[in-house]
């Protein structure tokens, strides 16, 4: 398993550890922001990372890894690879802004299930995950993150793991002191932000 140095060491390596003005999907400001995708286009990065996360539920039985898109998309393949065969890997789709299982996806009422992402701030497509998740089974085994900012993200008393834990610190954007600098603000998220 990696630890977080080591983790945070592939960030860094791959310039997706960026420092700027941003702002995150869940709308809040940030001087620095986790470019996930630009780590996970390697295979062999995103198989040390997610594979670490696998080995923290290792022994936990689980039926299948599910994350939001667009960012979990390849977390939830690489968790449920390392975790064994018959694990199967999915993901929930907005449709008209809500997290929704699409493409023929199914979770059974007995499955047990692992919630993935790969960036938590504030929890919100974590969050959103869960309760698609609980309209199907109430057999959640845990959440896996690749990174949590410090948002305070409550895992409801779930076992949580994220690889990499930080604590960056985020602005309403009301409050933001980059803004306040005229800083213009950089929007990389995937999720679709109301101004």
């Amino acid at each position: 398993m990696l630890t977080k140095e080591e983790a945070l060491k592939i960030y860094k390596k791959r310039n997706a550890y960026l420092q700027g003005h941003f702002q995150l999907s869940s709308g809040l400001h940030s001087e620095y922001y986790l470019q996930s995708a630009l780590v996970l286009q390697y295979p062999h990065d995103a198989w040390q990372l997610c594979s670490s996360i696998a080995e923290h539920f290792k022994g936990v039985d689980v039926d299948v890894v599910i994350a939001p898109a667009m960012g979990g998309v390849l977390v939830s393949y690489d968790v449920a690879r390392a975790l064994g065969s018959n694990i199967r890997s999915i993901f929930a789709e907005r449709v008209d802004g809500k997290l929704t299982l699409r493409r023929g996806f199914t979770i059974d009422k007995d499955d047990r299930v692992l919630v993935v992402e790969d960036v938590v701030t504030t929890g919100k497509s974590v969050n959103e995950t869960l309760e698609l998740v609980r309209q199907y089974s109430n057999n959640i085994v845990g959440i896996g993150a690749l990174v949590d900012r410090g948002g305070n993200f409550d895992p409801q008393g779930l076992d949580y793991f994220p690889l990499i834990k930080l604590n960056i610190v985020n602005y309403k954007p009301e409050e933001c002191p980059l803004c306040k600098r005229g800083i213009p603000v950089e929007k990389p998220g995937s999720r679709f932000i109301k101004k």
